[in-house]
C-alpha cells in the first residue's frame, strides 16, 4: 500500500537545497559580472525586507500604506546617529538594531491610532503625508541644535560590529576572498531568511486569520468579537518593526545616510513590490521585490549602449528608454495578472466572484 503525502516533502527539501546552494554561490558568480552587482543585490534584499514588512500591513490586514518609507528613515537614521561620530557614539550593531526597529514600532503605533477609523484612499493619503512629514523634519532637524545635520545627512557611519569587533573578521575561507559586500550579503539572507518564518507563521496564525477578516469586512470582524482596533495597531507596528530593521541595515552597509535616500518614489516601489507579486503571499511579495530589484538595473545594464547623438545632442536618453520599458513591463502585468504574480488563494478567489 503507498502511502501518500511523502513526495512533496521530498520536493520540497530538494527544492530548499537547491535554493539554498544557488545563494551561497550567487555572490562569487555576480562578481565575475561586476563588482557592483553585490552591491545592487544587497539593496534587493533591504528591498525584499520592506516589501515583507509592507506585505503585514497592506496584503494581511488591508490597510494601504504610502509612507512605509519614513519607518525605514527612522530605523537608519537610529543606527546612523548612534554609530557614528556625529554624536561620538558608536555603540555596536546588535545593541542598535533593537533601538531602531523598537523606534520604529512607535512610529507605527503613532501612525495607526489616530488612522484607526480611516480605510482606502483616506488612508492612503494620511500615510502618505506622515512620509513626507518625516521626511521633511530629517530634512530640517539641524537648527538650533544639529541632531541630523539635514540635507548633508550623516556620514562616517560605522559597519556590522560585534562586541566591537568587525563582522567577519576572516577574509578568507577555502581560499576563497570576501570582500565587504559579500560579508554583507551572507548576514542579510539570513535576516531575509528569518523574516519569512516569521511572516509565513503569522499568515497561517490565528492573528493572521483575524488580519484576513479585518481586510474582508472589518464590521464583520468585529461583530463576531475580533478587536479590530488593537489588530490594526499590531499589524501597523509589526510593518514598522521589519522596516525599521531594514533601515539599520542600509545604514551599516551604506556608511551614510541623508533624507533624499527616503523620497515618496521609494515608498510608491516598495507598494509596488507588493502588488505586483500578490498581496497576502509571502513567496509573491518575494519575487515582486526581486524583479522591481534587478529589473531597472538590468535594463540600465542593457540599454545604457543604446544612445544617439546629433550635434552633440542627446536624443534618445537611455535613462528615458529605461523607465518606458519598466512602466510599460508594469502596466502589461496589471493587465493581464491584476491580482499580481503569484497571487494568494483569497484574492484569486475574489477576482473571480468579481468577474
Amino acid at each position: 500500500m503507498k502511502v501518500r503525502g511523502r513526495r512533496p516533502p521530498l520536493l520540497f527539501w530538494s527544492a530548499v537545497t537547491l535554493i539554498a546552494l544557488v545563494l551561497i554561490v550567487l555572490p562569487f558568480a555576480l562578481t565575475q559580472i561586476g563588482t557592483s552587482w553585490v552591491r545592487i543585490t544587497n539593496l534587493a534584499i533591504l528591498y525584499v525586507l520592506l516589501a515583507l514588512g509592507l506585505n503585514i500591513v497592506v496584503g494581511f490586514a488591508g490597510l494601504l500604506d504610502l509612507g512605509y518609507i519614513a519607518f525605514y528613515a527612522v530605523g537608519a537614521y537610529t543606527y546612523a546617529l548612534l554609530a557614528s561620530p556625529h554624536f561620538g557614539l558608536h555603540l555596536p550593531f546588535w545593541a542598535i538594531l533593537p533601538i531602531g526597529a523598537g523606534i520604529a514600532a512607535l512610529f507605527g503605533v503613532l501612525l495607526g491610532a489616530p488612522t484607526l477609523k480611516l480605510r482606502g484612499d483616506y488612508l492612503a493619503i494620511v500615510t502618505l503625508g506622515f512620509g513626507e512629514i518625516v521626511r521633511i523634519v530629517l530634512n530640517n532637524l539641524s537648527r538650533p541644535v544639529n541632531i541630523t545635520n539635514g540635507p548633508q545627512g550623516v556620514t562616517g557611519i560605522d559597519p556590522f560590529r560585534i562586541d566591537g569587533l568587525n563582522f567577519a573578521l576572516t577574509s578568507k575561507l577555502f581560499g576563497m576572498e570576501f570582500s565587504e559586500p559579500t560579508k554583507y550579503y551572507y548576514l542579510l539572507v539570513l535576516v531575509v531568511v528569518v523574516v519569512v518564518v516569521i511572516n509565513l507563521r503569522l499568515q497561517n496564525s490565528r492573528i493572521g486569520r483575524a488580519w484576513e477578516a479585518i481586510r474582508e469586512d472589518e464590521t464583520a470582524a468585529r461583530a463576531m468579537g475580533i478587536n479590530t482596533t488593537r489588530l490594526k495597531l499590531l499589524a501597523f507596528a509589526m510593518g514598522a518593526t521589519f522596516g525599521g530593521i531594514a533601515g539599520g541595515f542600509f545604514s551599516a552597509t551604506q556608511h551614510f545616510v541623508s533624507p533624499e535616500s527616503f523620497v515618496l518614489v521609494e515608498s510608491i516601489m516598495v507598494v509596488s513590490m507588493v502588488v505586483l507579486g500578490g498581496m497576502g503571499n509571502v513567496w509573491g511579495v518575494l519575487l515582486g521585490a526581486v524583479l522591481l530589484s534587478f529589473v531597472p538595473e538590468v535594463l540600465r545594464w542593457t540599454v545604457e549602449p543604446v544612445q544617439m547623438s546629433l550635434f552633440g545632442r542627446t536624443l534618445i536618453d537611455p535613462e528615458v528608454i529605461r523607465m518606458l520599458l519598466f512602466g510599460l513591463a508594469l502596466v502589461l502585468v496589471m493587465l493581464f495578472r491584476p491580482a499580481g504574480l503569484l497571487p494568494s488563494a483569497v484574492r484569486k478567489r475574489e477576482l473571480a466572484e468579481r468577474a
